[in-house]
């Protein structure tokens, strides 16, 4: 490898400041065209209407920035926005046509990423559309997904294993008499890598195994955490619902159809790496060459998925930077206030809780006096999170 490559090859990760910037920059983007979408979320609004509004405050704002450089910089919506509804899991990001609309008491799940340059910030958030405070078991579920994702935030950090975050999550989850829906999987963010290869299962059975993985230092994963108060075996209902697909750059196939040649054409110039919607596409071909494309590999579908009738799922996911000083969540949105029916104490879990995400390391010079109650060489600076107030520690 020339020391030209080398270099290109080492700048491309956390230990590059203008790398660090561009992750925070998507996050600032996502985190505000978030809470756009959750003011747009009112009853008798049209679904379609608020996912196309947080795809829009994506691509204008991300389009902002990186303007007058000399190399093009690509920008813009990393994951569309998906607005998925009570039983409803994921993916649920519809055509212009659709008249879905909003009820009072829906329990709704935003999903969304933006990227500069290829570094993806996503998150996903869950709100209840009433005031005052959430109770019963939407309290529950709710409550579940985020104490999940505070236990996983403080697990994934160099040294830690992939599997420990899959038994820490379940554990949480069944506190609360919920389950982690099976098949979601928490990916290593890399730059134009949505699904990078070092994953985390929500749900450990002998049909879904992956490679044991060390979390280490300069990394970033997309921690993805879905409850349910049902069993969390989704199902797909409708493969028509699925309008989120994204191009399997490693296959070749040669369609057959000219519609499906034309949309394949029209996806290779727009999205060639990322996941995008079929609303973005002329739809009146879109459905039709989409078929196609999808039954010979070349597309990846993000199905619709559902759990039955009555349960209720809720959705929370960050983006973390394991930087040298700990951990960096920079997606996240404060809750509702919850009233949960169940409180946690078990000791295992409050002991994860109560973990930093913060490490400082040990510098030279005169060794301090450490306060009481810091370990030696390491201090706590995050919020350790009390478990019976449920509230998120973030903004």
């Amino acid at each position: 490898m020339s020391s030209d490559d080398e270099r290109e090859e080492k700048e491309l990760d956390l230990t590059s400041p203008e790398v660090v910037t561009k992750y925070k920059s998507a996050a600032e983007i996502v985190n505000k065209a978030l809470q756009l979408v959750i003011s747009e979320c009112k009853p008798k609004a049209k679904v379609v209407d608020v996912c196309e509004k947080g795809d829009s405050y994506i691509r204008e704002q991300s389009g902002n920035m990186y303007k007058n450089v000399k190399r093009k910089i690509e920008r813009g919506v990393a994951f569309p926005t998906c607005v998925s509804v009570n039983n409803t899991v994921c993916h649920f990001s519809p055509l212009a046509s659709d008249e879905t609309v909003f009820e009072e008491g829906d329990l709704v799940k935003i999903d969304m990423g933006c990227h500069i340059d290829g570094f993806i910030a996503v998150v996903a958030h869950t709100h209840v559309l009433q005031g005052g405070p959430v109770t019963g078991k939407a309290a529950d579920v709710i409550a579940a997904a985020n104490t999940a994702a505070e236990v996983a935030l403080r697990l994934v950090r160099p040294g830690k294993k992939n599997k420990d975050v899959t038994d820490a999550i379940q554990k949480v989850a069944a506190a609360y008499d919920c389950k982690i829906v099976e098949g979601v999987l928490s990916h290593q963010l890399k730059q134009f890598v949505i699904d990078g290869n070092k994953v985390v299962l929500s749900v450990s059975n002998p049909d879904t195994r992956v490679d044991e993985a060390e979390f280490e230092e300069n990394e970033v994963y997309a921690v993805d955490i879905v409850t349910s108060t049902g069993d969390g075996k989704p199902k797909l209902l409708d493969e028509k619902q699925t309008t989120i697909y994204k191009r399997a750059v490693d296959k070749n196939y040669h369609l057959k159809m000219k519609a499906s040649r034309f949309i394949f054409s029209e996806i290779s110039q727009k999205f060639p790496i990322m996941p995008f919607s079929a609303r973005a596409l002329e739809e009146k071909r879109a459905r039709l060459g989409l078929v196609e494309c999808v039954n010979h590999d070349l597309l990846q579908p993000y199905p619709v998925l559902h759990e039955k009738p009555g349960d209720i799922v809720a959705h929370i996911k960050f983006t973390v930077l394991l930087m040298p000083n700990g951990s960096d969540r920079i997606t996240s949105h404060s809750l509702q206030e919850l009233q949960p029916t169940k409180i946690v104490d078990d000791p295992e879990i409050k002991a994860w809780l109560a973990l930093g995400t913060k490490t400082k390391k040990k510098g030279g010079g005169k060794k301090k006096k450490g306060k009481k109650g810091d370990k030696p060489g390491e201090s706590a600076e995050a919020e350790p999170m009390d478990a019976t107030t449920n509230s998120a520690s973030q903004e």
